[in-house]
């Protein structure tokens, strides 16, 4: 879909852009990534304009495209961006080591501490996916394949041990990945709980979630 189907018709701005103040040619591509996504959150990504953006920055919609080609470009690169912060924290959180149950306690507060801090980015990512044109809809669905994947690994790992106890490890990382997502639905910093606390609870939870006895003759063709 181009930005013209999106509103955005590049061809009446011909001709207006040659007076370029100094603030337009120093404008950074973080600072419009930032607009952006302000914006995508408070509006939406169809109700968005480049229009808008420029305007959030102080330079003229058409200015913006010395800086990036489209709007689904500026989507496209906030929710990888996203993912790989993700997966960054995942793997770091992996690497400092101690046993599984310690691995995964780490992993589950490094997510809910991403989704605390980082509001804006996890709504629009779950809300904007359909939005996504290829080839940034493939990346960031594979992005969060390998995410999921990192943890169900940790949980299958600690089953095998007989740390964990789970008919379906697959599952079990779908329901702490989801809990853990639901923070940026309510979080406030202001509130009455602190994000370092809501981690910590999190990973709790988490941990008696997997390591809780199964309900007698469970199996995993039963779930």
């Amino acid at each position: 879909m181009t930005e013209a189907l999106h509103g955005e018709d590049r061809s009446h701005w011909a001709g207006r852009d040659a007076d370029v103040s100094p603030r337009q040619q120093t404008v950074d591509a973080r600072t419009i990534s930032a607009a952006a996504l302000s914006l995508f959150a408070e509006r939406g990504y169809r109700a968005t304009t480049m229009s808008d953006i420029g305007a959030a920055i102080g330079i003229r919609g058409p200015s913006l495209y010395r800086h990036v080609s489209s709007k689904q470009v500026l989507l496209g690169e906030i929710m990888v961006e996203t993912m790989r912060a993700l997966i960054a924290d995942q793997r770091a959180a992996l690497a400092a080591g101690g046993d599984v149950t310690l691995q995964l306690r780490r992993m589950v507060e490094a997510h809910v501490r991403y989704h605390a801090a980082h509001r804006e980015q996890a709504f629009v990512g779950n809300r904007e996916i359909g939005n996504l044109e290829e080839p940034y809809r493939d990346q960031v669905l594979r992005l969060r394949q390998a995410y999921e994947r990192g943890l169900r690994t940790v949980i299958e790992r600690g089953c095998t041990e007989g740390d964990f106890k789970v008919a379906e490890p697959r599952l079990a990382s779908y329901a702490i990945l989801d809990m853990g997502m639901g923070v940026s639905a309510w979080f406030r910093p202001d509130g009455p709980h602190g994000a370092e606390q809501i981690a910590y609870t999190y990973a709790d939870h988490a941990v008696r979630m997997l390591t809780g006895p199964l309900q007698e003759g469970m199996t995993a063709a039963d779930v």
